[in-house]
């Protein structure tokens, strides 16, 4: 039934694109502001009700809602046209939104856990991320996109994301021995994302500088360039430094609740304003001393660790985990929706299977047997990790944020949702077999 409740969404979402030039118009005649509020009230509301209704129409069925919701996105396109024109609105909003969701990645993972699976978990997520990227620019060459499109798409669809791969772990039970796992590949993703965050500005930037990036010996030397190392050092570092400021900042405000708590307080409406404003400053002290935002958000969210400490804490975190999955991803997720039509994805559509299959069967396995090698990880964790890959959130931030440096670059955002779409379809629907098939699972 639900399958045929999603045919009749994207067919109404098809009717509606067809009927919203017309709409547009009649908003444009407003004029100046009026038209302004209409246009945003218009496309919020595509975005609250259609991201709602994917994720309703997604239980039960082999659709993750995420993917779901790209598709409607696209295919609201002309609906959503306001958007394209406010490129930078789109880049505020995606930047902070991406800053409260790595934040609840660091809450994901407990601190004490982390620390035991540090190691292989930094291996996978830097030197993986780096194989990765490097198996996959030769690639794009020989696939036929030019130098700097190959060099930006490999380093935006190198991050991870667990958007729908952790209610799949979440439902399987591991052996003792490999429970381990579901938290290398949690942590994986948030520490992965900020890497690849800080590798596509550099590769961004080097685009900018004029670095020549045709073959895998320009890509080198303009990457491990000094100049270059001394970026993406300061990069890390300042991420760092801003990340553990807004771990101060929450640890102080973690003493104030427990003395609300002593009083018998408790939570109040207040509480969520302040756990979202936290990644947010940081995120921005992280900009403002030239380091990395999405590194800082994540180390706060960890070093807090508040879905892991106080109980006083949980409901606050839970109401924000609901907005997080009701209204942050949905957002993200039809934002591609603006700068892709549909004739646009159809184009690309053997192109984008053929990057999808190359990253999922070669580039990840590549990665994780190649960076697990100094780790005392067994082959069957090797294994696991190697399917369970998927591509979803901060590679679209990432994505809309390149799109508004080099808007000429056309192929770049439709090959980053084909992406999306078959690693957020096909992966965490084979992750549960895959278990079984190793084993690894009671």
């Amino acid at each position: 039934m639900n399958y045929l409740k999603i045919a009749i969404l994207f067919l109404v979402a098809y009717l509606l694109n067809l009927a919203a030039p017309s709409i547009l118009e009649r908003m444009a005649a407003l004029g100046g502001t009026e038209t302004a509020i209409a246009n945003s009230l218009w496309c919020l509301g595509l975005f609250l009700v259609f991201g709602w209704a994917c994720s309703k129409f997604a239980e039960g069925t082999v659709f993750p809602s995420f993917t779901l919701q790209l598709l409607i996105g696209i295919v609201l396109h002309d609906a959503l046209a306001p958007i394209a024109t406010q490129i930078m609105l789109a880049v505020v909003v995606c930047t902070a939104l991406a800053a409260i969701i790595l934040k609840g990645g660091g809450d994901e993972v407990d601190r004490r856990d982390f620390v035991k699976i540090a190691f292989p978990t930094i291996m996978i997520a830097l030197v993986g991320y780096l194989i990765t990227f490097f198996i996959m620019f030769p690639i794009l060459l020989a696939l036929g996109l030019d130098g700097k499109t190959a060099a930006l798409l490999a380093a935006i669809i190198g991050s991870t994301d667990p958007a729908a791969l952790i209610p799949t772990l979440k439902a399987i039970v591991f052996k003792d021995e490999y429970k381990r796992l579901s938290n290398i590949a949690v942590a994986e993703s948030a520490i992965n994302d900020a890497v690849g965050a800080i590798f596509t500005a550099a590769t961004a930037g080097m685009i900018l500088a004029g670095s020549s990036l045709d073959s895998m010996s320009g890509l080198f030397s303009g990457l491990f360039s000094a100049e270059n190392m001394m970026h993406l050092g300061g990069q890390f570092l300042f991420g760092a430094i801003a990340g553990v400021i807004g771990w101060v900042a929450m640890y102080g405000y973690e003493i104030y609740k427990s003395r609300d708590n002593a009083r018998d307080v408790g939570e109040t409406a207040y509480d969520f304003a302040m756990v979202l404003a936290i990644p947010l400053v940081t995120f921005l002290l992280a900009q403002m001393i030239h380091g990395n935002g999405f590194l800082a958000a994540f180390l706060a969210g960890l070093l807090a660790n508040y879905n892991h400490g106080k109980e006083y804490f949980h409901k606050t975190l839970h109401t924000m985990e609901i907005k997080i999955e009701s209204l942050a991803k949905p957002i993200i997720f039809m934002m591609v929706g603006p700068f892709v039509s549909l004739g646009n994805l159809w184009d690309t559509a053997m192109l984008g299977l053929l990057v999808s299959l190359a990253f999922i069967l070669i580039a990840r396995p590549v990665a994780v047997l190649l960076s697990m090698l100094p780790t005392n990880l067994s082959i069957k964790d090797k294994l696991f990790l190697s399917v369970v890959r998927e591509t979803g959130v901060i590679p679209v931030v990432l994505a809309v944020i390149t799109v508004a440096q080099f808007p000429e670059m056309t192929q770049l955002m439709p090959l980053t949702a084909w992406v999306v779409i078959w690693t957020l379809t096909l992966l965490p629907a084979i992750t549960p077999w895959w278990s079984r098939k190793l084993g690894i699972v009671k």
